[in-house]
């Protein structure tokens, strides 16, 4: 199943006040970038990020969900109804992203 352009749009509009928020689809689902750095995504139209210390901190009864077969595991967000936590969740967590890879020069 393939997630729906009107879930990623709600889910764009309740991270709105944030600047720099991006996305790209990819094989019907949607990455999520802040500053470049990928926090998360849109799988099966759940919304779904990376399960470091802060997201665990923020939410620590979230459960491990599998964005699709053979990829890493990753923190299911329920609360999504709550804008302001959701900007809190984002900004606090972008520091323990991994920075962006390089891309190699053909």
């Amino acid at each position: 199943m393939s997630s729906t352009k009107e879930y990623l749009d709600f889910i764009l509009e309740q991270l709105s006040e944030i600047d720099k928020i991006a996305y790209r689809q990819m094989m019907g689902e949607y990455i999520l970038y802040y500053k470049d750095k990928i926090f998360g995504g849109i799988y099966d139209d759940r919304f779904l990020i990376k399960p470091v210390k802060s997201a665990l901190e923020l939410m620590p009864d979230a459960s491990y969900e599998l964005p699709y077969d053979g990829a890493k595991p990753m923190l299911m967000v329920n609360n999504v109804e709550d804008s302001d936590f959701l900007k809190t969740l984002v900004l606090k967590i972008y520091d323990e992203l991994p920075a962006p890879k390089k891309r190699k020069k053909k």
